[in-house]
């Protein structure tokens, strides 16, 4: 079993709801340590260089990431930068534009921890985006039709040559998520 590297999105964690049902698969199998959730730091350039340093010491054939929202921009460039396998589930595509309007102090969804998402962050995310995915049959993406908070089309557009699921009407969080589990590793297992 290839290790699994989870990134998640915007304000969230390794406490949200994917990320803990995906440690969940793992312990269920006798194998916790395949399984790499952090805690992002706010700075796009810290993230980027802390999921980088976590499997810096293994082959792009010993692990996988998936990234939900801004974690799928990052799993993107990872992929990218490793030659690794990546499912995106509602990936930010074009999170330098998107995020503008979140300059300021936020709040973490699954506590009551506060950060400063600095204007510098904008220029970081530009930074880090990649000008064209290229092997898109190492990238599996996640769509929902019904998520809230970004547009599915854009996704779509942005990996058009990936292995696409759109899913009709769920939510950004892709609440009904444990249903695509299986496929999910089964495409970072190939």
């Amino acid at each position: 079993m290839r290790s699994l590297l989870y990134l998640h999105g915007f304000r969230s964690s390794p406490a949200s709801f994917k990320a803990r049902r995906l440690q969940q698969y793992f312990d269920q199998r006798g194998a916790s340590e395949r399984f790499i959730c952090p805690q992002l730091p706010p700075s796009p350039r810290e993230a980027f260089a802390l999921a980088s340093q976590l499997v810096s010491d293994q082959s792009a054939d010993a692990f996988a990431v998936v990234g939900s929202s801004l974690g799928g921009f990052y799993a993107t460039a990872i992929a990218e930068a490793t030659g690794c396998r990546a499912v995106l589930l509602n990936p930010a595509v074009w999170p330098a534009r998107d995020l503008a309007k979140y300059i300021g102090e936020q709040t973490a969804w699954h506590s009551d921890d506060r950060f400063f998402f600095q204007s510098a962050f904008i220029d970081e995310l530009q930074t880090l985006t990649v000008d064209r995915i290229t092997q898109p049959e190492r990238y599996l993406l996640l769509a929902a039709t019904g998520d809230e908070v970004l547009d599915w089309h854009e996704m779509t557009a942005r990996y058009s040559g990936a292995t696409q699921r759109v899913i009709e009407g769920s939510d950004h969080g892709l609440s009904d998520f444990e249903q695509y589990i299986d496929e999910v590793i089964s495409f970072c297992e190939r």
